[in-house]
């Protein structure tokens, strides 16, 4: 064997393919993501990092609120203001009914100042300062108990019972904690999803104001905990925290309506105000200036409010904007919710016996109420019917949850028995205003589905017979479907039918069927629904799409049966020229007098004119009157009779099939009664199409008599016919001094371009 030179078998091994060496020793290439794939998976990452975070920050509370010792007891007050004891759990002492307290002592010997004011209310709902800091102190006491040993408690009567400091464990949490953190994580989320599916100020502002509230919610969570004893940190803390939370969502909300749904000419300033006004109020409030803090926070709250509530008003004094009137329907609704929950926490209710049982519900109603209408107004512009089914269960919940804190507060009822009447309520609600509220929600009746159809097949036939009119047939259809104040073309097409500004606008894209309009990507831009009372929704854009599609499927049909209808003609024309046509011509040479020889020269060429009308599926105008002119005066010319023929025409365009045919066949029907049974020595036929429509008026000399008298024929029938396929009308009426006059109107006589 003779040795081979390194490099000599290359040529071989690139001839065979690469080599497993070769091949490991590439690199790797991988595909790459487009900018976009990679946009969205970064923010799909991020949403999960967000729910995560939420997840986490529901357990480690709810794990530190279960952890923390408290005492298994309930306070009241009766009528005459002394505080009642109840047992909580199944950790709570064996006290009688109605217990009343007389003293309560730690472990040290130091009594707890126990006051009803204090228990019910959290720090941020505690309208006076020294209710507030009489409440901080007894949780701070409590909780300086808890670390020594049971609390001991005396009764009027004397009965003297140990009460230990156990944890409240999860089981313990009570039935309003964890739907309360569903709707504080639900809260979250859906902030986030707002926010990263389209990032810009407004919603990043909207983000904001749902993480403040969802605090909120989390925070009235643990405040709404049975039993007597939270975590002092919470307690000395939630005024401050409190606030900071509701006056940061005022400054966003009071900044977001500056930039959305039209931005405000000086949004800075208004957004810089906003802000500058919260800080200052919340470090004034931490300084001990304002005083009461909770008076000078709710009037705060109600001034923000209203300076949205301008600003929405202030944007729809500038133009409809359904966006800005729904946004201020939502606006309005946190006002009146505000100087409602206000007016309560100021009643006068709060004697000796303790808080009104309006003052424990107001809380709860606020947040929750705020809640809800943050989490509602995203969804404005999705699917009407699970919005609307949404916002009527978050009402009616919200009402329910209101009513079962009063049952349970004025009327001593158990949890499950106030549950079962407040889901009894609340149903009876839900089947009594849904369709009421459904049908003030639409903001309008729309279309039945049958002034739909009759919509969609005229603008079908429009287009059919004008092609060009395709973009104006869609627009009025649009027109009648959704109402808008303007609709407006665009140089740009989606793929398909999409929600924009909030619901402002729809955008429609404009693709005509091959072969009836330009291929350039165009759409339809549709502004303020309902004429300016209602918005866009998802729901809008399917039926859009629909509809669209439902158009070009019309059209497509109408378009195939013209052309079997044109096959078909075209068939029975050959089928005239080749068999019919050549008999008549071997007649004609096989006359046996001049006469006949003429006559069948007539009939060929009255088959020739036949044939090639049917062949021709568009007739331009101005060909066919010099037809029917040539050959209505050759006719006249055979009967020997006098011929006048005058013709006005405004434009010229093309007649279709049905068109040709019928003003063809009319006026040679007409002319034919003239010649055989009016014998008549002289004819004259006037034509005019304009934009008033098409009119004929043929007149002779004849014996027609009075048409009232003339019985039923053929002729006559098949003029009448031809006449209502076209969608018009003739009549006969007496000439002077002798003959008759036909004329046929059709008023709706389009044209082809």
């Amino acid at each position: 064997m003779s040795a081979q030179a390194p490099g000599a078998g290359a040529p071989a091994a690139d001839a065979a393919g690469p080599t497993v060496d070769a091949v490991a020793a590439r690199p790797v290439q991988r595909p790459r993501l487009h900018p976009l794939g990679r946009w969205i998976g970064w923010r799909l990452r991020l949403l999960i990092a967000l729910a995560l975070a939420s997840c986490l920050v529901v357990f480690a509370t709810t794990r530190w609120l279960a952890q923390t010792p408290h005492l298994p007891l309930h306070f009241s007050a009766d009528a005459s203001g002394r505080i009642v004891v109840q047992a909580v759990g199944a950790h709570g002492p064996p006290l009688p009914d109605n217990a009343l307290l007389a003293a309560a002592t730690s472990a040290q010997g130091r009594r707890l100042p126990v006051s009803v004011h204090a228990l019910e209310l959290p720090p941020r709902w505690q309208v006076t300062d020294e209710a507030r800091a009489h409440h901080v102190a007894l949780q701070r006491a409590l909780s300086e108990a808890a670390a020594h040993g049971p609390l001991s408690l005396r009764l009027a009567d004397g009965q003297t019972f140990s009460v230990p400091f156990v944890p409240r464990s999860y089981d313990g949490m009570g039935l309003p904690y964890w739907p309360l953190m569903a709707v504080a994580m639900l809260l979250m989320l859906v902030g986030a999803v707002v926010a990263l599916s389209r990032p810009q100020p407004a919603n990043l502002l909207y983000l904001l104001m749902a993480a403040c509230q969802s605090a909120q919610v989390l925070l009235l969570a643990t405040g709404m905990l049975p039993g007597v004893g939270l975590p002092p940190t919470l307690s000395q803390i939630d005024l401050s925290l409190r606030m900071a939370l509701d006056l940061a969502t005022a400054a966003a909300g009071v900044h977001a309506l500056a930039l959305h749904p039209r931005r405000h000419a000086a949004w800075r300033p208004i957004a810089g105000t906003a802000w500058a006004t919260a800080a200052t109020l919340l470090a004034l409030a931490g300084t001990g200036v304002l005083a009461p803090a909770w008076g000078w926070l709710q009037a705060a709250l109600l001034a923000f409010t209203a300076a949205a509530l301008a600003l929405t008003l202030a944007t729809r004094r500038r133009g409809a904007d359904p966006v800005a009137r729904v946004v201020g329907g939502f606006v309005a609704g946190a006002l009146a919710l505000g100087v409602v929950v206000t007016a309560v926490m100021l009643l006068p209710g709060r004697t000796s016996s303790g808080p009104s049982p309006w003052t424990v519900v107001a809380p709860a109603a606020w947040h929750l109420g705020v809640a809800l209408l943050l989490m509602v107004a995203p969804f404005v512009t999705r699917s009407r019917r699970v919005m609307r089914e949404f916002a009527l269960l978050a009402g009616i919940s919200a009402v329910a949850s209101a009513l079962d804190l009063l049952f349970v507060a004025v009327f001593s009822l158990s949890p499950f028995t106030s549950l079962a009447l407040v889901v009894f309520l609340a149903l009876g609600v839900y089947a009594g205003l849904r369709q009421w509220i459904f049908s003030r929600f639409t903001g309008g009746q729309t279309l039945s589905t049958e002034r739909i159809f009759e919509q969609l097949y005229r603008a079908a036939r429009d287009v059919q017979a004008q092609p060009l009119h395709y973009p104006a047939g869609l627009a009025g259809l649009l027109n009648d479907l959704f109402e808008p104040l303007d609709i407006t073309r665009s140089d740009s097409a989606p793929l398909r039918s999409r929600v924009a500004r909030g619901g402002a606008a729809l955008r429609v894209p404009l693709r005509p069927p091959p072969g009836l309009g330009a291929s350039t990507p165009q759409s339809l831009v549709l502004r303020f629904a309902g004429r300016g009372r209602r918005i866009f929704t998802v729901e809008d854009a399917v039926l859009a799409d629909r509809v669209v599609a439902q158009l070009r499927r019309a059209v497509d049909y109408d378009a195939a049966v013209e052309r079997g209808r044109s096959e078909e003609r075209l068939r029975i024309a050959q089928d005239l020229h080749d068999d019919i046509g050549a008999r008549l011509l071997t007649l004609m040479y096989q006359a046996p007098t001049r006469e006949m020889e003429d006559y069948l020269r007539h009939t060929l060429k009255d088959l020739k004119t036949l044939t090639r009308g049917l062949a021709a599926s568009e007739h331009r105008l101005s060909h066919a009157v010099a037809e029917w002119k040539s050959d209505l005066a050759q006719r006249m010319e055979a009967a020997r009779m006098d011929f006048e023929w005058t013709t006005q025409i405004e434009c010229d365009g093309q007649l279709s099939m049905v068109q040709w045919s019928a003003i063809t066949r009319v006026l040679r029907e007409l002319a034919t009664n003239a010649i055989h049974h009016a014998r008549a020595t002289r004819v004259s036929v006037h034509l005019r199409i304009d934009a008033q429509g098409l009119f004929i008026q043929v007149s002779d000399n004849g014996v027609g008599g009075d048409p009232q008298l003339w019985a039923p024929g053929l002729g006559l029938g098949g003029v009448r016919k031809r006449m209502k396929l076209l969608g018009g009308e003739v009549a006969w009426r007496a000439n002077q001094p002798a003959g008759i006059v036909c004329e046929a109107v059709v008023r709706d006589f389009a044209l082809r371009a």
